[in-house]
């Protein structure tokens, strides 16, 4: 897989950037380790709803955010560096590190945004009930850490799952992961399962 063919060059690449420029790029409000950990036990444990009625159409995605720039667009610009975009608000070259697995990339094309929390475990932990307008503003919210850029092959690997069955092949991205994942159902109110606790809770032992 392409990334994999890459990925020591581009950890090197990455290893040569000023730290400032790597946590320029972060999702914003992502919180403490206090606070996460908060954030966490007040988190109600329940388990997983039906995914009965589920679709990605119910989470209206890529919304328009700016002239012609919609959610995409907005994050590739946020998280990437020397981000070029043209008329149609396209990025045409830019420079993104995936935090997931430690790859750069120069081509847009190489690159997902992904829904931290996905939107169909969304739906199963509290989102089926919720109104469609409430649906689009979860799917791209850009106040909360629940969209990132991440390299294309390692955000399908990821698809739906919670954190109690995939985890960013970097272990040393669990603690900000799972700060983010527990940030994201705390804003919403969403369901985490006792699986999904056990492992958020090891995951913020590595902060």
């Amino acid at each position: 897989m392409k990334y994999l063919t890459l990925a020591l060059a581009s950890v090197a690449t990455v290893a040569a950037l000023p730290t400032s420029i790597l946590q320029a790029r972060a999702p914003p409000n992502i919180p403490s380790t206090s606070s996460a950990n908060s954030m966490l036990a007040a988190l109600t444990v329940a388990p997983q709803g039906s995914s009965s009625g589920y679709s990605r159409d119910l989470f209206p995605h890529w919304i328009t955010q700016s002239g012609t720039c919609n959610t995409r667009e907005v994050v590739l610009k946020r998280d990437g560096t020397n981000v070029v975009q043209d008329s149609s608000c396209a990025a045409t070259s830019g420079r993104w590190y995936s935090p997931y697995d430690g790859a750069t990339w120069t081509a847009a094309s190489d690159v997902d945004i992904d829904h931290m929390v996905p939107l169909s475990n969304a739906w199963k932990s509290g989102a089926a009930s919720w109104t469609t307008s409430r649906r689009q503003a979860f799917a791209n919210d850009l106040t909360n850490p629940q969209l990132l850029a991440v390299t294309d092959n390692v955000n399908q690997s990821k698809g739906d799952k919670g954190p109690e069955d995939w985890k960013p092949p970097l272990t040393s991205y669990y603690c900000t992961y799972a700060k983010m994942w527990i940030k994201v159902k705390s804003v919403y109110s969403l369901t985490i399962t006792s699986a999904e606790k056990s492992a958020l809770t090891s995951m913020m032992g590595t902060c």
